[in-house]
């Protein structure tokens, strides 16, 4: 008999306490169904019991860190240590730096190194999470550069999901990465969400289930490489028009239609075993009336999501730091209420020690109960023991290339890329591009990379094709020239990168971009837009002659519209989102490669 995902987790809480898991091995049905006795164990274990107050609300803290190895005498480093040798906080996320609007990723070696010195200063060992949204790549340079999730949904391959998660599940252990935050359950329903988009598998609340539980089976598939794996952001952020890091959003729904739909991947989570729930700062009236942010909600955490869903793992708020809850009280006051509300940890905020202060002078008055620390406390300590870190704290630099395994799991990120590819409208016939004539013009962001590997790529297939690359730091005198140039072309390929992450809080193309955009539709020449990010953009521009989506910005998936392009790949992609008016979920034409394309390439 397999021992149950929620037995695994009982017996790192009755390891403990010292005893066995025969009984948990022999009838893991009776040991899930127990979970308020394993924590009330774990709560009266040694090892917490070793802890003062002050260090079991420390261990409910995760703060934020770097995946860089900073001097010595940087003032940064030098709070970020005190908070774990001296306030002992229970982990730290690898966040991205950012510059000029962009993620600076952390390189392999340098971040575990940096991961195992702060293993040495912690009293006890640290959880290390990530948002490893697609694989590592997400944070960490020299990594597989998997798509988003909203690629997986259009390459309909829950077999790649799977292998997702197995390989995020590798990579993260290789750097020391014990937490990952991901998957995303989000149901992307609103075509204006300005935070989710093409984090989420799609539209459709079932293929977002099925793709979660995916992703979890894969991550939890096997027991060497174990890491805890995420649903969030409850109870769905999918259908909102805010950005929660800028102000508090708000799903309005009726109940039965958040049941029916936002629900239906964190139920599926929730039985594929997934280790944690993370909390979204948005209202959700049909819950509670208050319209107070989901993260600090009773009836959210505990009503909904501990006794109706019959979640008992660890709930995680969103970052702290955020101004959907920043702005709405202060740091300790956050804190205190998100405990109250049912969290167990709290994920990034900016003052961790006022947290903890705030904290205790709570327990003090009798506010939140001892009791209720310890159960959370207990928690993270099980956790942290499923992962091994009382075994093994440190990561094994000699071993990390070999977990990377980079080539390996760069031919999955290419090959779900190269399925995702959608071709939604083709009025004028414009894929496979044809050889004579044709121009391409790339949309990139501005200080950014994007669009480097896709031109490198056409011109390396289609050397006849006239390339044209722009961002919106270009004078409104430049782009029209541009434009000018463009109207002597057959064809035009206008290719546009738009994320959530470069344009905080909108999902539209930048700047002059969009006048650009347009003056490239209406002028006579037949445009094929391609979006290489977020997918909804065809209804800014519905007189384009044809549409194509890639529903990533991923490095892969640039090559990957470089190939559909020119006919080295079949189109077979199929909608995970509808278009209003557009396109429907399932939409997509099916193109043909084109005989030896590949061959004739120039290498």
């Amino acid at each position: 008999m397999v021992l149950g995902r929620a037995a695994i987790y009982g017996c790192a809480v009755a390891a403990l306490l010292g005893s066995a898991c025969r009984a948990a091995a022999a009838n893991p049905s009776s040991a899930a169904s127990t979970p308020a006795a394993k924590v009330k164990r774990a709560a009266n274990s040694p090892l917490l019991r070793s802890l003062s107050l002050h260090d079991r609300i420390a261990q409910l803290i995760v703060v934020r860190g770097y995946g860089d190895y900073p001097t010595s005498d940087n003032a940064e480093y030098r709070r970020f240590l005190r908070w774990i040798r001296e306030d002992h906080v229970g982990g730290f996320i690898v966040a991205g730096r950012i510059r000029n609007g962009n993620v600076i990723s952390a390189q392999p070696f340098e971040m575990a190194s940096f991961i195992n010195h702060m293993q040495r200063a912690a009293k006890t060992p640290l959880l290390v999470a990530a948002d490893f949204e697609r694989g590592a790549s997400m944070r960490v340079a020299e990594t597989a550069r998997f798509p988003y999730l909203m690629a997986f949904g259009a390459a309909h391959d829950l077999e790649a999901t799977k292998e997702l998660g197995a390989a995020t599940a590798r990579e993260a252990r290789a750097l020391g990465v014990t937490w990952v935050f991901a998957p995303d359950a989000d149901v992307n329903n609103n075509p204006d969400n300005p935070i989710i988009n093409v984090r989420s598998y799609g539209e459709d609340a079932q293929q977002v289930a099925e793709g979660v539980g995916a992703f979890i089976e894969g991550a939890h598939s096997d027991r060497r490489n174990y890491v805890l794996v995420t649903a969030k952001h409850f109870p769905g952020h999918g259908d909102t028009a805010e950005d929660s890091h800028l102000q508090m959003a708000k799903l309005d729904q009726p109940k039965e239609r958040i049941e029916a739909v936002e629900l239906t991947p964190f139920r599926s989570a929730v039985a594929h075993g997934v280790d944690a729930v993370m909390t979204a700062h948005m209202a959700v009236p049909a819950f509670d009336a208050a319209d107070t942010p989901a993260t600090i909600s009773s009836s959210v955490l505990t009503g909904l999501l501990r006794k109706e869903l019959g979640f008992n793992g660890i709930i995680v708020t969103d970052a702290m730091e955020m101004q959907g809850l920043a702005s709405l009280y202060s740091q300790g006051e956050a804190a205190v209420r998100a405990i109250e509300a049912g969290a167990d940890v709290l994920l990034m905020p900016t003052d961790p020690e006022a947290c903890i202060r705030a904290i205790l002078e709570a327990v003090q008055h009798k506010r939140i109960s001892a009791q209720r620390i310890d159960a959370s406390a207990g928690k993270i300590l099980a956790a942290k023991q499923a992962a091994g870190l009382f075994r093994k704290r440190f990561v094994d630099l000699d071993a990390i290339s070999d977990g990377l395994e980079e080539q390996k799991f760069e031919n999955l990120a290419q090959s779900v890329a190269e399925r995702a590819v959608t071709l939604v409208k083709d009025d004028k016939h414009l894929f496979p591009m044809p050889g004579e004539g044709s121009c391409a013009i790339v949309l990139g962001e501005q200080f950014s990379t994007r669009g480097e590997t896709l031109v490198n790529e056409l011109r390396r297939r289609a050397p006849a094709v006239t390339t044209y690359v722009v961002n919106a730091s270009m004078p409104d005198t430049v782009l029209s020239f541009i434009a000018i140039e463009a109207s002597h072309c057959k064809q035009i390929y206008a290719a546009t990168f738009v994320t959530v992450a470069a344009n905080r809080g909108s999902v539209a193309i930048e700047g002059g971009l969009n006048s650009f955009m347009n003056t490239l539709v209406h002028g006579g020449v037949p445009v094929a837009l391609i979006s290489l990010g977020n997918p909804y953009l065809l209804r800014d521009f519905p007189e384009a002659a044809a549409y194509m989506a890639t529903f990533s910005t991923a490095s892969t998936s640039e090559a990957a519209a470089a190939k559909a392009m020119t006919g080295e790949i079949a189109i077979t992609g199929k909608m995970p989102v509808s278009i209003p008016g557009l396109a429907k979920i399932g939409d997509g034409m099916n193109v043909p490669a084109k005989p030896n394309a590949a061959s004739n390439r120039a290498e």
